[in-house]
């Protein structure tokens, strides 16, 4: 196997993780045998242990976890049903909150460890790699409800709205969870503490550190942000979206699907929504103006000082945020006329909006490639690292294990460089001309 550890991105880190693999093993039989023999799934491990810390340290909380690498079949993304009845199998069988909710953490870890590896191997695509760690986030939180709810006599229904990335369904690994909760009108005098009550348990016992990775549930995108209730009403949601929202509301809620929880009151809330964030006549001046605004303030906060900009996947020129935030406006605009822009997906809507000739073909290839590469580098930056990190590595062996995460040869470090540094310049020309309106 040291030919394959050779030909990985970190051959040191390969050795030292084969191992402790092989340790905790033992002399499982089916383990001995494929390194005898030789076989896939040998040359699949050697290329997960060059690859990945984050993948590695998924693996030895459970070792013969490496056995899915026997068929391409076994790292095959699950979907979101089977892998919620597994959670609720799993959790079922234990009365204790906390154990129950780490069997569900379990099940999950494995499931990033799947996806993670069917990823460095090439089994999967950009796209469905986001699918599907959008649907393993939607099982856990969906999962953990219903251990949470357990505790009491009664609860109401509740739902749990998904933004962002989470409800484009394009999440990262290292990305939060997006939410809103949403509790059904009631008139229990209790339905709204209970709810409140809940929701703070759910998001406590999936953010809590512990031996499997930990799921952050951020709603600071809700009503009235960081100061605004935890959970509201549907009533109490509509009332506000149709008094007080703001321009930075629609457009979060361009990306507003049903994440978990009960799927009548997702679609309640968002068929009333669908006035705000498709607004009839588009977006005014002043409204373009507010976002053309705020996006240039998080590129002079957002950005860490004394890093280079141009390296940043997320805030840099031509990356992530250009390429959402040019897409976006163009949704605001004219989704009420054209249908096929109501989805919540980035490249869904830019395809949408090329089709609809909102876009030239040209220039919705360039957002969709810088997209496309600024998604991959994060990805394969948490991967290699098994920390999340939106800025390129400046050192040298860093660069080039993750230009081979992402399909370049050993040794064309560069290349990946100078095509990046391509795709976000040409995007950033489009952002210019899309979004700010420059010509």
């Amino acid at each position: 196997m040291l030919g394959w550890f050779t030909a990985g991105p970190n051959p040191d880190h390969a050795l030292l993780a084969f191992r402790q693999v092989s340790e905790a093993m033992g002399r499982t039989h089916w383990y001995l045998r494929a390194l005898r023999d030789g076989d896939a799934m040998a040359e699949r491990l050697a290329r997960i242990l060059s690859s990945s810390r984050y993948t590695v340290d998924l693996m030895m909380r459970a070792p013969q976890s490496a056995g899915m690498l026997n068929d391409a079949e076994s790292l095959a993304p699950r979907d979101r049903g089977e892998i919620l009845a597994e959670m609720r199998a799993s959790a079922k069988r234990h009365k204790e909150l906390e154990v129950a909710v780490e069997h569900i953490r379990a099940v999950r870890r494995r499931e990033l460890l799947r996806l993670g590896m069917a990823d460095i191997l090439g089994l999967i695509d950009l796209p469905t790699l986001g699918v599907g760690l959008s649907e393993l986030v939607s099982a856990t939180i969906d999962a953990t409800l219903e251990v949470v709810r357990r505790r009491f006599d009664w609860s109401p229904r509740l739902a749990v709205i998904a933004l962002g990335r989470w409800g484009g369904c394009e999440l990262a690994y290292a990305s939060d969870a997006d939410a809103m909760f949403v509790v059904e009108d009631s008139d229990h005098p209790e339905a709204m503490k209970i709810a409140t009550q809940i929701v703070s348990e759910v998001r406590s016992v999936l953010a809590k550190a512990g031996p499997d990775p930990s799921l952050d549930i951020d709603v600071d995108l809700r009503p009235e942000g960081k100061g605004g209730a935890m959970v509201r009403s549907v009533t109490s949601y509509r009332a506000y979206y149709g008094r007080w929202s703001s321009t930075w509301e629609a457009q979060a809620l361009l990306r507003a699907a049903h994440g978990a929880g009960d799927q009548d009151l997702s679609a309640a809330l968002l068929d009333d929504i669908d006035r705000l964030r498709y607004p009839a006549e588009g977006i005014s001046r002043q409204q373009v103006h507010e976002i053309r605004k705020l996006k240039a303030r998080m590129e002079v906060e957002r950005i860490p000082r004394g890093s280079d900009p141009l390296r940043n996947t997320k805030l840099g020129p031509g990356g992530l945020s250009d390429v959402e935030w040019a897409v976006q406006l163009l949704q605001l605009s004219n989704a009420a006329e054209v249908p096929q822009l109501r989805t919540t997906s980035t490249l869904a809507a830019l395809a949408a909006a090329e089709q609809a000739d909102l876009i030239t073909p040209d220039d919705a290839a360039a957002l969709r490639d810088a997209w496309t590469m600024a998604s991959a580098l994060r990805n394969a930056i948490l991967l290699l690292r098994g920390r999340a990190s939106d800025t390129i590595p400046s050192d040298a062996r860093e660069v080039s294990a993750v230009a081979q995460l992402i399909g370049y040869d050993k040794g064309e470090s560069s290349i990946m460089m100078d095509e990046y540094r391509r795709r976000t310049r040409h995007a950033r020309q489009v952002m210019d001309h899309v979004f700010w309106g420059l010509e």
